[in-house]
């Protein structure tokens, strides 16, 4: 069964939309098989954004996220990754369809809500990075 990372960010957990977006991942039909509550460390985002390191935004990014906790989550099913981020909407919220996530519940690329696996792959590295004990059925 394929796997997904999703990640409610430091701006959706201020803003208490974390339970939102896991019913809208329930009412798709996906299975949620992990959730921690974490304020994660600049070491582990380094590494979960490393593909962003020589961006520009990147110091900005990683400040950004220390900023509060964040919700990881493993979700499975059929095509969650891709489904998943259909959900999520585009990364410019401005860009995202009403009934997506972003286009729904915010306007700043900066501080858009949630983050999503892009591929299978990086699906299971996220989830090794961020739950490194292992996730159960």
């Amino acid at each position: 069964m394929e796997r997904t990372y999703i990640m409610v960010k430091p701006d959706g957990v201020e803003r208490g939309l974390v339970g939102e977006i896991i019913k809208r991942f329930e009412q798709k039909g996906y299975k949620l098989q992990a959730l921690q509550l974490i304020h994660p460390t600049k070491e582990l985002l380094e590494q979960h954004y490393s593909d962003l390191s020589s961006k520009p935004f990147f110091p900005e990014l990683i400040k950004y996220m220390q900023t509060g906790p964040v919700v990881a989550m493993v979700w499975a099913g059929k095509s969650v990754v891709k489904a998943g981020r259909t959900l999520l909407g585009a990364t410019n919220p401005l860009e995202s369809a009403p009934g997506t996530i972003r286009g729904d519940f915010c306007i700043d690329v900066g501080a858009n809500l949630c983050h999503g696996s892009d591929a299978v792959e990086s699906a299971e590295k996220e989830i090794a990075l961020w739950f490194p004990k292992g996730v159960g059925n």
